[in-house]
């Protein structure tokens, strides 16, 4: 009988629970002292009186808030009209009212919308839309090594990637190649890069250099490599050239814009066959406005005399004067773009092509050229060959 009870009167006594004991004895901390019971909430919108601080740590009951108007930056408690100290960060969210800028740099510059260019900023959009090999040009800094037309021959070897040149003059000791149809075995023979035949194990051999040239074709040039009856060619052009390179395409003398060089056959023949569908661009000025009605014409599409054809796009690239308009077409036929406007009855004063496959003639003036640097000839190589 250690607890002063005995063992009967144990018996009868109610038994306990789990955790009654802590509930029977837990005390009330919160609201000790006060005359609401335990759990019984304060009602809505009992407040302490005017100007009595709240304890520390005490939330602030729900829709109790300073007086109309009066606003505070986070942070910042200073009295309204204090200035902050010198070097005194703004507080967070404290910020200038919207559309209040700081003047600098001079006048503010005007935006313009997209149906105000004038034409050489619409032809610009056009061209935006469609993948550029020199969209990052910025001047001419790549000159290609100047090509000799008569080189050794095993240099010749070396340069098509078959061997090396002292492999070269193994394999011509041992009579495996041939010049023109004869076998050669004299080491330090020389031949011509352009003219002459090399075969090895009777493959022939290309052992040019590749040149690519872009130019910027001014008006009254004939795009021909030789033309006795032409009094300019493009070709007069390319007088400081020392490789020997013909224009890809053609464009009509009277036509002015993007006109690429090179000798390098396989790209020129990807870049003009038709099956290849390749792109270019045309900033076209017309004797007068075209009408609505023939503009969906031309962009359904038109049959000429050698069959049917349709512009890929065509817009107005100047909002002002509708005799402007940059046409986009894949069709290699000749004089195509002349041809579609005069067969509606309008006369073409002038055409530049603006873009093609991928080059544009950024940089250059009336007659200018310049050779195509090594990542934008990877870049041509990638887009002629997809």
């Amino acid at each position: 009988m250690m607890d002063g009870f005995s063992k009967d009167d144990r018996k009868l006594r109610p038994r306990k629970t789990a955790g009654s004991a802590v509930r029977s004895e837990k005390v009330d901390f919160q609201n000790e002292g006060s005359s609401r019971p335990y759990g019984e909430r304060k009602p809505y919108g009992e407040h302490k009186p005017y100007g009595e601080r709240r304890p520390y740590g005490e939330r602030k009951p729900y829709g109790e808030s300073r007086p109309y108007g009066e606003r505070r930056s986070f942070g910042d408690n200073r009295p309204h009209g204090e200035q902050r100290p010198y070097g005194e960060h703004k507080s967070y969210g404290e910020h200038k009212s919207y559309g209040q800028r700081p003047q600098q740099g001079g006048p503010k510059k005007s935006f313009k919308r997209p149906g105000t260019q004038n034409a050489s900023e619409g032809i610009k959009r056009m061209i935006n839309r469609r993948p550029v090999v020199n969209k990052s040009y910025d001047g001419p800094d790549y000159e290609p090594e100047v090509v000799k037309n008569e080189i050794r021959l095993n240099r010749f070897m070396a340069n098509s990637g078959v061997c090396s040149r002292r492999e070269a003059d193994t394999f011509i000791q041992a009579g495996c190649v041939t010049v023109n149809g004869n076998v050669v075995t004299e080491l330090g023979t020389k031949v011509n890069i352009f003219d002459d035949d090399v075969r090895f194990n009777g493959e022939r051999l290309k052992g040019e250099s590749k040149v690519y040239i872009v130019m910027n074709k001014p008006k009254g040039y004939v795009t021909s490599a030789s033309d006795p009856h032409a009094e300019k060619t493009v070709m007069d052009l390319l007088k400081n050239c020392p490789t020997r390179v013909y224009p890809v395409g053609r464009l009509d003398k009277a036509t002015t814009g993007v006109l690429m060089f090179t000798n390098d056959g396989e790209i020129a023949e990807r870049l003009t066959h038709p099956s290849y569908d390749k792109k270019k661009i045309y900033q076209v000025s017309l004797d007068r406005s075209l009408s609505q009605e023939d503009f969906d014409k031309i962009v359904e599409g038109i049959t000429l005399g050698d069959g049917f054809v349709k512009a890929d796009e065509l817009e107005f690239i100047d909002e002002h004067d509708h005799s402007k308009l940059g046409i986009e077409i894949h069709s290699g036929k000749n004089r195509i773009v002349r041809r579609i406007f005069e067969s509606l009855g309008y006369t073409v004063k002038a055409l530049d092509r603006a873009y093609f496959a991928g080059l544009t003639k950024k940089g250059l003036k009336k007659g200018a050229w310049r050779y195509l640097s090594d990542s934008e000839v990877n870049m041509l190589k990638m887009g002629a060959y997809v």
